[in-house]
């Protein structure tokens, strides 16, 4: 049996003065969650505006991830790229709220899934499909929308305040099977193995130890995490892209075709190409992508200087 992450429990201690400011942010983001969503696109504009001033730094590094990865890119386009993805990040705010609390029609009406033959070619084979996802803006009512076509299974990353954890667990479950420890990869090739859509976020740093650098965009040497490849060639499964994006009444999941040969492939030549197929599919609408992370802060050696400073 899967080791699955056990629900947190509600407890009495999330009615003491401690968790009161959150419980005002619960209630007021659950009100505006309800708003017309053209509404909300509008209000979201002004929460660009707040980080902008709130969050300098993150601005900073969104600003720089650009120009690191499209490095041919005029600096007046950088500044309108990184206008509309600080729209998406306001949005965000928004978009969590209705992942969270949102009811099944609402999700439905919003959302729709393209490409859905494709895992469906996959689960014909008896194999899991493991979904390689972006991360985009919009993540957490992607999570929510994809659900509804097809329970998924993904890592989970407990949250330090317990209602929070509380409130994040429930939201992100609520049209999926369960979740899984971020560290437990066993747990995830086993759920690959009984045949399960799982999904996993291949585009993110994590680190240079479980990595090799490979180009991302302008940046030759970017950490690219080999677990990807790990989970490819250890269980029975076959890989395929999924992203996020926005459309005029909602969003859209995009499933792409199944990359069967990854695997089969070396290290290198293998990521290699999967950065770029992720490059292709941020072109698409990159200003839904998460370009805040610090995407490149990894560096081939420790005497290499930020990318950053």
């Amino acid at each position: 049996m899967v080791s699955k992450i056990q629900a947190p429990a509600f407890s009495w201690r999330f009615f003491l003065p401690q968790f009161w400011p959150i419980w005002i942010g619960i209630i007021i983001l659950y009100t505006l969650s309800w708003l017309p969503l053209v509404v909300l696109r509008q209000l979201a504009k002004g929460l660009a505006w707040l980080l902008t001033k709130l969050a300098k730094k993150r601005v900073s590094v969104a600003r720089q991830n650009l120009r690191l990865t499209y490095p041919d890119m005029s600096d007046k386009d950088v500044e309108h790229l990184l206008k509309q993805n600080l729209n998406c990040a306001g949005m965000a705010i928004f978009e969590t709220a209705l992942g969270w609390w949102a009811p099944a029609w609402r999700i439905k009406k919003l959302g729709v899934v393209e490409g859905y033959e494709h895992v469906e070619a996959v689960l014909q084979q008896g194999k899991g499909v493991f979904g390689l996802a972006l991360h985009n803006m919009n993540l957490e009512i992607a999570c929510r929308i994809i659900g509804y076509t097809h329970p998924s299974i993904a890592f989970y990353r407990k949250h330090d305040n317990p209602l929070m954890d509380y409130m994040q667990y429930r939201g992100r479950n609520r049209s999926n099977k369960y979740m899984i420890h971020k560290r437990n990869s066993k747990a995830l090739i086993q759920a690959l193995d009984e045949g399960e859509l799982c999904l996993y976020l291949p585009d993110q740093d994590y680190g240079r130890a479980q990595s090799i650098f490979v180009p991302f965009g302008g940046v030759a040497k970017t950490a690219t995490t080999t677990a990807t490849l790990m989970f490819a060639r250890r269980a029975n499964c076959v890989p395929l892209l999924i992203t996020s994006q926005y459309t005029k009444s909602g969003y859209v999941v995009k499933i792409y075709p199944p990359m069967p040969e990854f695997a089969d492939k070396g290290d290198v030549e293998a990521l290699t190409e999967l950065n770029q197929h992720i490059l292709d599919l941020v072109a698409e609408q990159p200003e839904s992508y998460l370009w805040m992370h610090k995407r490149f802060k990894s560096r081939p050696d420790d005497s290499d200087p930020s990318l950053y400073q």
